[in-house]
């Protein structure tokens, strides 16, 4: 488009005698004038405007001052963060999109589980996931989760009636569901990654004596002896005796194999027989079959077991919190306790274990057998 050269122009109106000159120009498309009383005025401001059309264009001149001066303020904005206003209009429609693509918190966790469920995931953790997000689902049921925001989910966690360790398991859950929204298009960003977590303040680790391990072996029936035995000299997860099964423990290798899809970490791998469990599992093994009995009759037993050993209050996973303890004590090497156990890290297992107990407790622990008759646990007494 040929530019036209902006000129000054005398003006003369009786109403206002004190404008005598005026620049006609065009500005986003419109036609505008500017009124002076000198020409000298009139001249600088004409010499401005013609000035702006050889340097800019036509376009440029007549983008409206308002614009230019809200384009001026964003850029300040941006520029600690290093971005520009194009990366700023970007994320914005990105998630206008997304807003126009989201789905509730409902829909959003029906999909993840089915997905996971695709994957493979174990039952149990997938019952996990489905137990914690539906929490999530119901508080922002009916929202839109693009427009979900770090500080709804802070409020939400924080208004969790749990402990600080519970709390952290549901916004990492939450985390995990938000990741899967943004693979779906339905959000830019994730606002539960960011979210305060909560303070954990580990409490210490609760295990059994020596005298109360010999007594709970003492007093448990041959139907849940091996479940005992195995948690307390092998230091299998609650869940991973829950899942085990005859023909996973090899007599002849002195191993027990925790299969991948029965771990936790969901890596296989072998935990050592020592002398004194091959001792306890021998009068009762079988070639296949659960270690564990039926859940209900499992805990009715188990319940009197304790009661007869004298046992009144029973330590959280109390079973696997002694192996470790007597473990660590016994045989001083971390990462051997951290490789049975199953812990990726050997300092988890130094933080938990270390210095428990005394090693001539531990050395007590691991000399428990049974009798000859099988039923007898020597009793060591101080």
């Amino acid at each position: 488009m040929r530019q036209r050269k902006i000129k000054v122009c005398e003006y003369c109106d009786r109403n206002r005698p004190h404008w005598k000159f005026v620049v006609n120009y065009r500005e986003a498309g419109k036609r505008k004038r500017k009124f002076f009383e000198t020409e000298d005025a009139a001249k600088s401001f004409a010499t401005f405007k013609n000035a702006e059309l050889r340097r800019n264009g036509i376009f440029h001149a007549e983008f409206p001052e308002r614009l230019r001066i809200m384009a001026q303020y964003a850029v300040e904005r941006l520029r600690p963060f290093g971005k520009t206003i194009d990366d700023a209009v970007a994320h914005y429609v990105a998630h206008l999109k997304a807003s126009e693509k989201s789905c509730t918190a409902v829909q959003l966790v029906k999909e993840l589980l089915a997905a996971k469920k695709a994957d493979g995931v174990s039952e149990r953790h997938l019952g996990d996931l489905r137990y914690r997000l539906s929490v999530f689902a119901n508080a922002f049921d009916g929202k839109p989760v693009a427009m979900i925001t770090r500080a709804e989910i802070d409020d939400w966690l924080r208004a969790l009636p749990v402990s600080p360790l519970t709390r952290n398991n549901y916004r990492q859950r939450t985390a995990l569901a938000f990741n899967f929204a943004i693979g779906q298009g339905y959000v830019t960003s994730n606002p539960a990654e960011h979210a305060a977590k909560a303070k954990v303040v580990d409490p210490p680790v609760g295990i059994l004596s020596v005298n109360e391990a010999a007594r709970l072996l003492e007093a448990a029936a041959p139907d849940i002896l091996p479940y005992i035995a195995i948690g307390l000299f092998a230091g299998l997860r609650a869940a991973e005796l829950e899942r085990l099964d005859w023909s996973e423990i090899d007599f002849e290798s002195e191993l027990i194999e925790v299969t991948a899809k029965k771990a936790k970490t969901a890596q296989r791998r072998f935990v050592k027989m020592h002398p004194n469990l091959r001792e306890w599992l021998l009068p009762h093994r079988k070639h296949k079959g659960n270690v564990r009995q039926d859940r209900f009759e499992f805990r009715q037993s188990f319940k009197q077991a304790r009661k007869a050993a004298g046992i009144k209050e029973w330590p959280d996973n109390a079973l696997r919190h002694s192996f470790g303890s007597y473990h660590m004590a016994h045989f001083k090497n971390a990462a051997s306790t951290a490789l049975e156990m199953g812990h990726t890290d050997a300092r988890v297992t130094i933080r938990h274990y270390r210095e428990l107990v005394r090693p001539k407790d531990a050395e007590r622990y691991w000399q428990l057998q049974p009798a000859r008759t099988q039923k007898i646990v020597p009793l060591v007494t101080r």
